[in-house]
């Protein structure tokens, strides 16, 4: 088991329980009390917009629950960005996950250039956390930034994936080249053994993800984001076909964004644009492998071989603190 900072060995060891193997775990949910925590840009676009893809103005456990219906589990992310004074604190989440009985999994909110990163993530996982999640262009570092470069190191050494996706719309502070997959090409060659999940199969950026996905042996891809925009999402599953990458792909509806119902009956319904076309269609064999994905296998993360006893009774509201400390 590895060690924390101070040498002494994690409270809640890194675990998934067996029954979970091949059944559909969503790879990607996000909870939280009001738009507000997901920073002040974002909040205030997803507002003006009225966009219906950034549905309720709240996304709450109770209705994350009742939208895993067609699901065995989900990861669910907290998010940390101080440049943005977004904060969907990781105990809250870690709360919400121990009154889940196994069918929520947490992923840590991480600030690289938080003063307290590495204490943050020696915490995380303290809590259970499987993984943590990061923006990039929102927190405003190029993944091979120094500091950021000592969290990969030790997320790797933890054994913890790094989950890379944006929580909401970008504000007009996102930097958005630091968003691009193709900058995550060093931090492979530096740390083989990291998992690196890229969210939204890296939209708009697909091609770069697609070549990383071939490249790197321990990097994944997400279908978040694209599962709104079926056609982008086709284009995007006919590339990884080409590609020979689909193993790499993983489930996932970005609830609230989208329900994971709604999600994997556009995956399966996704050849509808090559019928009566010219154009080619995805086997479902391969659509079936990754909405089954066994996703805990594939992101090396430890399975316990029994189900364990259900977490005490937590309370489901988030800390008033801005930030996680």
């Amino acid at each position: 088991m590895p060690m924390l900072e101070d040498g002494r060995t994690p409270a809640a060891p890194l675990v998934f329980r067996r029954e979970f193997l091949l059944m559909i775990i969503d790879a990607q949910t996000r909870i939280w009390p009001s738009l507000d925590r997901l920073g002040r840009e974002s909040a205030a676009i997803a507002r003006r917009l009225h966009a219906s893809r950034w549905i309720q103005d709240s996304a709450e456990p109770g209705q994350l629950e009742a939208a895993m219906e067609c699901v065995d589990a989900a990861m669910v992310f907290a998010y940390r960005a101080d440049r943005q004074d977004a904060c969907i604190p990781n105990e809250w989440v870690a709360e919400v996950v121990s009154r889940s009985r196994g069918r929520l999994l947490g992923v840590a909110g991480i600030d690289p250039m938080a003063a307290d990163a590495m204490v943050e993530l020696d915490r995380a996982v303290e809590m259970g956390f499987i993984g943590v999640t990061v923006c990039p262009s929102d927190q405003g570092f190029h993944p091979t930034h120094s500091v950021a470069m000592r969290v990969w190191e030790r997320c790797e050494h933890l054994g913890l994936p790094v989950f890379v996706s944006r929580p909401g719309p970008p504000g007009p502070g996102a930097v958005l080249e630091f968003d691009r997959p193709l900058n995550w090409d060093e931090v492979g060659r530096s740390l083989p053994g990291l998992s690196v999940v890229i969210g939204g199969i890296g939209s708009p950026w697909v091609e770069e993800t697609h070549l990383l996905l071939q490249k790197h042996a321990r990097f994944f891809a997400d279908t978040a984001g694209l599962v709104t925009r079926p056609w982008q999402l086709f284009q995007a599953l006919l590339g990884a076909t080409s590609m020979g990458v689909t193993e790499k792909l993983l489930f996932a509806s970005g609830w609230p964004v989208e329900t994971p119902a709604k999600a994997i009956e556009t995956i399966y319904s996704v050849n509808r644009f090559s019928h009566g076309t010219q154009l080619p269609s995805i086997p479902r064999t391969l659509l079936h492998g990754i909405i089954e994905r066994d996703v805990p296998t594939a992101l090396g993360i430890p399975v316990s071989a029994g189900g364990g006893s259900a977490a005490p009774e937590a309370s489901a509201t988030p800390a008033d603190t801005p930030r996680t400390s």
